[in-house]
């Protein structure tokens, strides 16, 4: 055993009377919150109403983790069905038994997402656009779950970032005591990849799904390598992991995609039936809210009218200078 390392935790599963508090959902569900409150503030920056991206995941929550199971049950059904199966069938339905599948609980959640812009009347690919970096971090935070329960970890080194990992785990190798520590590489990735995907999007007119579609494949790029160090058991395809099959094919859609949209210019819904116009697009997230609140200081300062002085005004003569003084509407567009 090295010098340094990275020491597991002694327990994933806390009991709060006869409830159990799982470090893993605990992380996903943080993921989730995190994921929200960025979309969010990145939708109001585009002049998206505020909840948006919050009704939205009412939707996509479920769905995601319905898609997220159903891809892990599919492609490791060996371990539910069939006479030397280690799991009862019925196990499959717990999701706290086995993990989720991203690729699964993207695809899935994806639908619930369209189903919910369409209800509502929105453009699917402006919202992709804004959840990206969100979806990102969800998935970085996420990955801690897998720290907590001890497993999808590397092959053994010794380096001083390395992972202890108890022996007798399912993975672990005799006279091993560490090993890469794949969830850290994988929840650092994701991470980064949300700063970059923030920086181009403030940088680059990326609309039409095109910064999703950069997260897609800026997340299989990192995923296909980090795969590639897993020891855990899975499917196998001409000495490629069946996830870094799935990598290698999802990078070439989205690539296509990116390339295929690159001079897509129709108008984007933001908002449906155009109640509120959007924010300057030069804007971020802090001055859209800034603008909100001088805004909203000005009205409060304006003292009420009074009637006499609503007729007066009827019959005062108009300031031109001061009638044309307003943004016009070439200063309003969506970010």
């Amino acid at each position: 055993m090295p010098l340094a390392f990275i020491p597991s935790p002694s327990q994933g599963v806390w009991n709060l009377g006869p409830i159990p508090i799982r470090a893993y959902a605990l992380c996903i569900v943080l993921g989730v919150v995190v994921a929200v409150w960025i979309g969010e503030r990145r939708w109001r920056a585009r002049g998206g109403q505020p909840g948006t991206i919050t009704d939205l995941a009412v939707w996509a929550v479920p769905f995601g983790l319905v898609g997220g199971r159903l891809y892990h049950v599919i492609t490791d059904w060996q371990l539910y069905f069939g006479a030397d199966a280690p799991n009862q069938p019925i196990d499959a339905l717990y999701i706290w038994k086995g993990g989720l599948g991203i690729w699964g609980a993207i695809a899935l959640g994806g639908v619930g997402v369209w189903i919910a812009c369409w209800r509502r009347g929105i453009s699917l690919t402006a919202v992709a656009d804004a959840l990206a970096p969100g979806i990102a971090v969800a998935q970085g935070i996420g990955r801690w779950g897998n720290y907590f329960n001890q497993e999808l970890f590397g092959s053994p080194c010794d380096y001083a970032w390395c992972l202890e990992i108890d022996p007798g785990r399912p993975g672990t190798i005799p006279g091993a005591a560490t090993y890469h520590p794949t969830f850290l590489y994988e929840s650092l990735w994701d991470f980064a990849l949300a700063g970059v995907l923030i920086l181009l999007g403030s940088r680059l007119a990326l609309r039409h799904g095109r910064l999703f579609a950069l997260y897609v494949a800026g997340y299989t790029v990192g995923r296909f390598w980090i795969e590639g160090l897993r020891v855990d058991p899975a499917h196998e395809f001409l000495g490629l992991r069946l996830n870094q099959w799935t990598s290698v094919v999802i990078f070439i859609g989205g690539v296509a995609y990116f390339w295929l949209t690159r001079n897509k210019t129709t108008e984007e819904i933001i908002v449906a039936g155009g109640d509120e116009p959007p924010h300057d697009p030069a804007h971020g997230p802090e001055q859209a809210e800034a603008a909100e609140l001088s805004a909203a200081d000005e009205d409060a300062d304006d003292p009420p009218a009074s009637s006499s002085d609503s007729s007066d005004s009827s019959e005062s003569d108009v300031d031109p200078g001061k009638a044309t003084s307003g943004v016009s509407g070439e200063e309003a567009g969506g970010r």
